[in-house]
């Protein structure tokens, strides 16, 4: 039996130990780095290099904080000292925290940098206008087409239908008055897809209503002709 089969295994877990005590301090610090990144440069995720004379490091956050820390050394394989991966190896961690003290003084001059950038930022502004009159006018425009809309809509319900639509074509465009129980569900130009001059969403644009308004006197003229041949209709019939 050979000697060595004699000898004791020496334990890694005090090394082992003494690794993970190290790296729990580095991600600790790394961390707080990560956040102070992360509300300079106004993200939920991000990435920053920094240089140092040695090599290059990495800091990648997300939600506040450190998701990796990658060393690159001038010479030889990179390292991720903080990140979800299997912890690095002992002697790849020494080379790469012997530089971490430079990579803290780069981050802060990277910090240190945006001291001045808003200096001189203008923070007067001029005033800004207001839709007031613009929105006044509209909603007086579009409360007048609903009132016209309502009385044609309950004529059309007098006339005996619960709901339904009066089309005509008006300067070669299709408008559409959709009504429900002597009310107006809304007024369309131009088929699907087209114009709601007026609809349950919300009132139409003043430049919708600055194109269309002028035609809604002839849209009343059209509805009103269609009143007349109705009733011209009925004067045929003889009890």
């Amino acid at each position: 039996m050979t000697d060595g089969l004699e000898r004791e295994i020496e334990s890694a877990d005090d090394a082992a130990a003494a690794r993970d005590e190290v790296l729990e301090d580095v991600r600790s610090h790394a961390g707080r780095a990560a956040r102070e990144l992360a509300l300079l440069e106004g993200g939920d995720y991000g990435r920053e290099t920094f240089d140092t004379d040695g090599g290059s490091w990495t800091l990648k956050y997300e939600g506040g904080d450190v998701q990796y820390l990658r060393y690159e050394p001038r010479t030889g394989g990179e390292t991720y000292v903080v990140s979800t991966r299997e912890p690095p190896e002992p002697e790849a961690l020494a080379t790469a925290l012997a530089d971490y003290d430079a990579f803290v003084v780069a981050f802060n001059a990277f910090v240190a940098s945006y001291d001045d950038v808003l200096a001189d930022v203008p923070t007067e502004f001029p005033e800004v206008a207001s839709t007031a009159e613009a929105v006044a006018e509209r909603d007086r425009i579009v409360a007048r087409i609903r009132e016209v809309a309502d009385a044609m809509a309950d004529e059309l319900h007098r006339y005996g239908d619960s709901y339904g639509s009066y089309t005509t074509t008006v300067s070669g465009t299709r408008w559409e008055l959709k009504w429900e129980e002597g009310r107006t569900s809304y007024l369309r130009i131009g088929g699907e897809g087209g114009v709601y001059l007026l609809s349950q969403y919300g009132p139409a644009t003043p430049e919708d209503l600055r194109r269309y308004a002028d035609d809604v006197g002839a849209f009343v003229e059209a509805f009103n002709g269609h009143v007349a041949d109705l009733e011209a209709d009925l004067d045929t019939v003889s009890l």
